[in-house]
């Protein structure tokens, strides 16, 4: 690949990146969880579903005075439209025959990014089932990045699932799942949350900039070998990698909890000044340091969405180890498009200046707004 074909290649990664749609806050989720009744063997399931009361603002409008807040009386007002529009997308069959679904009024709970509503659901399905296949569509036509997170109960055995526009219609058999299934589908998710994880992303990307430069004479070079640049990656991923585990491990274990506001705030910060530190260099020997202090940091992040799948305590420590490793798949696969390319243009004025310095520049901008927002509570990006 020419020079100019590896510039091409560059900036379409980047622009890529940039065009996503930034997620400053927790990415929208819905909790699905579904139980056959103890020493149950019928058709019958019970359970109940959180959505949260923004994305159902957005895609029905339960504001209904525009004062910016969701009170309880204006979600009772709208239970109807509540219970209607969630169970008219999804559906639910047993062998192949349709269950009927019915929601009780919806009560009103909170998760760790903000209030939800929560549906009472009762499934009647005809006869014992093998095999239940779920097919969701909630705010597929609104939101392409929205997940249902599934927790199913039956036979004795927990099975975790990601729903959403990607996997809209999976199929579970009811015999006691194998663990290297639950391993799969909880690596996937680990995957799947560090590629629309963009403040993770952008994190990732500050430190992986200035790893095809060196600090030399108060000013950035390109360096000399892409040995020294790979070994500085391995530093950076590595020490992100023990650190978020840590907090990860920790949290998701109930050792530590911290509130998920300012866990977001903290990890805005971190893009923010990971940003500014390849902008005005403070420290540029030993940056794996820096990706060691905040990936304690991002763990607590990491941890919200296995706290939320409410998992059991027997499924703790496989989610935990797939989680981690879906999400070190994710990170490798940024690294491995990104570093060999960024090498290649590093002594390029494109390099340095645009996708350095801008990119640079750009992350610290759109970080300083996350981190307003998350601090003050309010709004100012569109997305």
């Amino acid at each position: 690949m020419g020079c100019a074909g590896l510039r091409g290649a560059l900036l379409a990664a980047l622009c890529c990146l940039v065009s996503m749609p930034s997620l400053g806050h927790k990415p929208s989720d819905s909790y699905l969880s579904l139980a056959q009744p103890l020493g149950e063997r019928g058709g019958r399931l019970s359970g109940q579903w959180d959505i949260a009361l923004r994305d159902l603002d957005f895609a029905i409008g339960l504001d209904a005075d525009g004062d910016g807040r969701i009170t309880w009386g204006e979600v009772r007002a709208r239970q109807a439209d509540i219970s209607a529009y969630a169970l008219a997308r999804l559906k639910i069959k047993a062998d192949g025959i349709d269950c009927r679904i019915e929601a009780g009024a919806p009560m009103i709970d909170r998760h760790t990014d903000g209030a939800y509503s929560v549906l009472p659901l009762q499934v009647q399905c005809a006869g014992a089932p093998t095999q239940l296949t779920l097919d969701y569509r909630l705010f597929a036509d609104i939101d392409s990045l929205h997940r249902g997170l599934l927790r199913l109960q039956a036979q004795g055995g927990t099975r975790a699932a990601v729903l959403g526009p990607q996997a809209a219609t999976q199929s579970f058999e009811l015999a006691r799942p194998s663990r290297w299934a639950q391993f799969i589908d909880y690596g996937r998710e680990g995957v799947w949350h560090i590629w629309i994880g963009f403040d993770h992303i952008l994190f990732l990307l500050s430190l992986l900039l200035p790893a095809v430069l060196v600090w030399q004479g108060k000013r950035w070079r390109a360096a000399d070998t892409f040995k020294s640049a790979f070994v500085d990656v391995l530093k950076i991923v590595t020490a992100f990698t023990v650190a978020h585990s840590i907090t990860l491990s920790l949290a998701t274990l109930g050792f530590v909890a911290l509130p998920s506001r300012w866990v977001e705030a903290a990890i805005a910060a971190s893009v923010l000044l990971a940003a500014l530190n390849n902008l005005f260099p403070r420290i540029h020997g030993r940056r794996w340091m820096v990706a060691f202090g905040f990936g304690l940091i991002h763990g607590f992040g990491f941890a919200n969405v296995l706290a939320d799948l409410g998992l059991p305590a027997h499924a703790l420590a496989l989610a935990l180890l797939g989680f981690n490793l879906g999400v070190e798949a994710g990170q490798l696969a940024i690294v491995a498009v990104f570093l060999p390319l960024a090498f290649a243009l590093r002594r390029t004025a494109l390099y340095q200046r645009g996708v350095f310095a801008g990119g640079s520049a750009l992350i610290a901008a759109v970080s300083s707004l996350w981190l307003s927002e998350r601090l003050f509570d309010f709004k100012v990006l569109p997305f």
